[in-house]
């Protein structure tokens, strides 16, 4: 199925993560999407092997963000690249980037310019600090915008403990489905008035609204919520907790004084109801050490699997704490939809789906990840140009 995006067409000018992930979830969506890189390639393509410290046959990590685009390579700093990239974009519905303001400027794609020749044109630019102010240009990164300048490593710190690692491009995914969805506003808002318009998403952005309850309380009571750990909860009934058999799992008994007899049931611990530290819960959240101890020495006595069924029984909700080899195989986790069959070059491949459904217009991954510049000399011929001329291109450096 071609997607609710089906016959728009983007053009894509991003490295690494964020501005390829949004328009690879527009692209999974029915999009068609070029991808515009430089002659040595977007960095991702590499990074895999620069970790592991030897090629790799495969780069997931790239194929998640690039699947189903067409790749052009283009050396935008020559005048005959650039004028390319502005013919492709004067096609194209959308713009994403998330390129530096000053180097879309020195290359004279800006958004002032490139409406001149398309007006319709949705320009969606990613950055760390805003497209505008003094930052624009800092480099950023989602570790340095996203997960620690707007407060999402410290808000999961308690004091003392060591700040946690990121995982790669946990901040470059969650604003790259932030642009997606500005995109698709501005597309509808198109539809309206004729006219396209710049749409802005940054990485710190991202990141306050992802932590903004916390962020929303410290500017309307002018009170800094302090991380806690789990011995210290104000509600220890929302917790995580270890099993017999080692396994974390998680409590999700939000509303705490509803679910608390149904937990003393579960764990055959109804004497707890009538202890006078625990008898609702603001009583629980001052005695939380005391009661994390408590059930603590309980759920040390079955494992995972017992208690689960347990749970389950009662009312109990919870969830377990999956690692990553858990979470392929979980059966609740497929049961949901998570992963897709891609396109692949010796058939189909798995892989992580994009995080919506469109059950009237539903999508499927358009293709495998291109090659680096696969499809230059065919989006070419498409504008026109004439095997000549693309020799001329090659001989003057404007394409690999």
């Amino acid at each position: 199925m071609p997607g609710p995006l089906e016959g728009i067409r983007v053009v894509e000018i991003g490295f690494w993560v964020a501005g390829p992930s949004a328009a690879a979830i527009l692209c999974d969506w029915g999009a068609e999407v070029i991808k515009i890189e430089p002659p040595n390639g977007d960095p991702l393509r590499g990074v895999a092997a620069s970790v592991v410290g030897w090629p790799l046959p495969i780069n997931p990590p790239f194929e998640l963000d690039n699947r189903g685009k067409r790749s052009i390579a283009l050396n935008l700093e020559t005048e005959e690249g650039r004028t390319i990239a502005r013919t492709l974009i004067d096609k194209a519905d959308v713009l994403v980037t998330n390129l530096r303001p000053k180097v879309l400027e020195t290359a004279g794609l800006t958004y002032e310019r490139l409406r001149e020749t398309n007006r319709g044109l949705v320009y969606c630019q990613m950055t760390g600090y805003g497209p505008d102010g003094p930052n624009r240009d800092r480099a950023a990164y989602d570790v340095g915008a996203f997960w620690s300048r707007a407060g999402v490593a410290a808000s999961l710190t308690p004091e003392g403990a060591e700040l946690p690692q990121q995982r790669a491009g946990l901040g470059d995914h969650v604003a790259g489905r932030d642009a997606a969805g500005a995109v698709c506003a501005a597309l509808l808002a198109r539809s309206r008035t004729g006219e396209g318009q710049r749409v802005a998403v940054s990485l710190i952005r991202a990141g306050i609204y992802t932590i903004g309850w916390d962020v929303n309380v410290a500017l309307r009571l002018k009170f800094m919520v302090q991380p806690y750990d789990r011995h210290h909860a104000v509600n220890p009934l929302i917790g995580c907790y270890q099993a017999g058999d080692e396994r974390w799992f998680w409590l999700l008994l939000l509303q705490g004084d509803r679910h608390w007899p149904d937990l003393c049931r579960a764990i055959e611990r109804e004497d707890l109801l009538k202890d006078d530290r625990f008898a609702d819960i603001g009583r629980r959240g001052l005695n939380a050490p005391a009661l994390v101890d408590e059930l603590d020495k309980v759920f040390a006595t079955k494992g995972l699997d017992e208690w689960g069924q347990a749970f389950d029984k009662e009312n109990v909700w919870w969830a377990p704490v999956n690692s990553i080899s858990d979470v392929v195989s979980d059966p609740v986790v497929q049961e949901a939809g998570a992963f897709v069959d891609v396109p692949g070059p010796e058939g189909p491949i798995q892989g992580v789906a994009t995080p919506a459904d469109f059950y009237g217009t539903p999508w499927q991954p358009q293709g495998y990840v291109p090659e680096l510049g696969q499809h230059t000399e065919e989006i070419l011929l498409e504008l026109d140009y004439d095997w000549d001329k693309i020799v001329a291109l090659k001989e003057g450096g404007t394409i690999p």
